[in-house]
């Protein structure tokens, strides 16, 4: 079974291709980080718990009215202001936040791609922002990064999307999720066929157009007596995803060595 890892920034589009990937002709199954994340939060999990008793004290908004049978959910605008953006005080906050959140999504991550593959799926796709940050790239056969050239566009649709944000709201949570276009040299890096990128500056129609190129490019590339075979091997679908999680661990590697190389030439 083929991992396809999906990811890009926040406002590129990246949802739009994972709704376009689940339904036909391509019917994929996809498992969704911020979907999970979300979940591993709601008021009664060990997450949620976490979280109250981390950021209670500094943030008194931290907690909507409204209560349900199991407590006052988290009030995620609040939240994010408390994590995103720059300075050490919000750098430490947003690490506690990802150290209580990142175990539990992969956990339930590696429930649904394990039950993905029971069902006999050829591919499933992996609907992850951070994709790159968190080290989920060695794991995933293909990576399809969706970006825009310009963050200016990032910005327009994020608060077209989010009323709420201010524009200073709204570039902090850019920021805080890196440079799209950092995302895209580093997965053109994995070479052809393990790495893609689509640019999504202009409409949907044209979106839906390079999803499909890149599919068929994907799919033939994993042709169904392939995956047929893995399948119905367990032993060989190991030895494949090893010899995989090898490879794109190398690249992985290499670049965040070059990247440590330039730090230290500045």
């Amino acid at each position: 079974m083929l991992l396809l890892g999906l990811t890009g920034s926040i406002a590129t589009g990246k949802s739009t291709v994972s709704s376009l990937l689940s339904k036909p002709p391509y019917s994929l199954p996809v498992i969704d980080a911020d979907l999970i994340a979300r979940r591993v939060v709601e008021p009664g999990t060990a997450g949620y718990n976490a979280i109250v008793k981390h950021f209670l004290s500094t943030t008194p908004d931290l907690l909507l009215p409204d209560a349900t049978p199991k407590g006052r959910p988290l009030n995620r605008p609040a939240l994010g202001r408390r994590v995103f953006g720059s300075g050490p005080e919000r750098e430490r906050d947003r690490k506690v936040l990802n150290s209580i959140v990142h175990p539990a999504v992969r956990q339930e991550m590696y429930k649904q791609m394990v039950w993905a593959y029971l069902r006999g799926s050829w591919a499933v796709v992996l609907d992850v922002p951070l994709l790159f940050e968190s080290g989920w790239e060695r794991y995933c056969g293909t990576i399809l990064v969706v970006g825009v050239t310009d963050p200016k566009i990032q910005i327009q649709r994020l608060r077209a999307r989010d009323e709420h944000l201010s524009e200073e709201d709204a570039v902090n949570r850019v920021k805080s999720q890196g440079d799209v276009r950092e995302k895209a040299e580093r997965c053109l890096r994995r070479g052809a066929g393990r790495g893609v990128v689509v640019w999504n500056d202009k409409g949907k129609e044209e979106l839906e157009r390079d999803i499909q190129r890149v599919m068929e490019g994907v799919r033939g590339a994993s042709p169904w007596w392939w995956s047929t075979l893995l399948w119905a091997s367990p032993p060989l679908a190991a030895l494949a995803a090893t010899i995989s999680w090898w490879r794109m661990r190398k690249v992985q590697l290499a670049w965040e060595d070059e990247k440590k190389r330039e730090k230290s030439k500045l």
